[in-house]
């Protein structure tokens, strides 16, 4: 408690996206269709990845884990920005603050680390197929899974705890559409450099640490298959089956490198929150697309369940 004393500010208000009246009502009806979007095609990938035996795989345990988290993720942020569009200014408690921050940064984290995982999957998948059922054995992929959502909850918590130990005397409007790490610290009237330090050295490592990962991964797998596999054929379906993962890292990665890194820059809080529009409410909308538009598999399971119930 002696921690929350300190905070003179009970309450922050969140700017949302705009002031226009007209383009509120706009965005109220596309993020909404987003969201439900992202419910409804993530929900059926954690379904089907539950039910269907023949998705009783690695790549799908990991792709549900992925589906299950785009769920949450958008939750943290997106339904509170439609009752902003609604309400114009929006108020979020201090307390409600640091959750949202907490579970935005947990969720996001433990995604950058989930594609690493999934990309080394595809590795030893293509380049060791031998192994592949020794390496990637379901006890290997639950603790691969359980370490990608413990690494994102530390991490998270870290900032949790030093944030909430600032103090906030001045005005309260959040310049965002949710309560992200910069926004607040720009509020804060007490010292943020221990919060920045943490920023620019811990959440880089999150955000750049997998994406190395990812990228020594499909080196691996590029060379590999131009030296190992000589039919066309045979190439082209080992990049299909990396293809959907590839959209997806490069979904993620592009926005989330362009606002975390470099963090301490003076950016403009307006071009952070349109960039984490991108991985915050249109990602996880989309993931599910690209996986069942590019595989296969998903297809004709989702078309076996969709049979089953009629």
């Amino acid at each position: 408690l002696a921690m929350l004393n300190q905070t003179e500010a009970s309450e922050f208000i969140l700017l949302g996206l705009t002031d226009i009246q007209g383009l509120q009502h706009f965005f109220f009806i596309f993020f909404l269709l987003l969201y439900f979007a992202s419910l409804l095609g993530n929900g059926v990938i954690v379904i089907m990845v539950i039910f269907e035996p023949r998705l009783h795989t690695p790549m799908y345990f990991l792709l549900g884990n992925l589906s299950c988290l785009d769920i949450f993720f958008s939750t943290v942020t997106v339904p509170k920005m439609l009752t902003g569009f609604l309400s114009g200014h929006q108020p979020i408690s201090f307390g409600g603050c640091l959750t949202q921050l907490h579970f935005f940064h947990f969720l996001g984290s433990t995604e950058t680390v989930l594609l690493a995982t999934m990309a080394y999957d595809r590795y030893v998948a293509i380049c060791n197929p031998l192994r592949y059922a020794l390496v990637m054995s379901p006890r290997a992929c639950l603790l691969l899974a359980v370490a990608s959502w413990s690494t994102g909850f530390v991490h998270a918590m870290m900032h949790l705890i030093m944030t909430a130990q600032l103090r906030f005397c001045g005005h309260n409007h959040v310049d965002h559409f949710f309560c992200d790490i910069k926004p607040l610290l720009n509020l804060a009237c007490s010292s943020t450099s221990l919060n920045m330090t943490l920023l620019n050295v811990v959440t880089t490592s999150i955000v750049l640490g997998p994406f190395v990962l990812i990228v020594l991964s499909y080196l691996y797998i590029i060379s590999f298959i131009f030296q190992k596999v000589q039919s066309q054929e045979g190439r082209w379906k080992a990049f299909s089956t990396c293809a959907s993962h590839l959209t997806i890292v490069a979904l993620l990665y592009v926005p989330v490198l362009f606002n975390y890194t470099p963090p301490s820059s003076g950016s403009s809080s307006k071009r952070d929150a349109r960039v984490s529009l991108m991985y915050s409410a249109v990602t996880p909308a989309l993931n599910p697309l690209i996986y069942t538009l590019r595989n296969q598999e998903v297809r004709s399971a989702l078309k076996k369940m969709i049979e089953r119930k009629l």
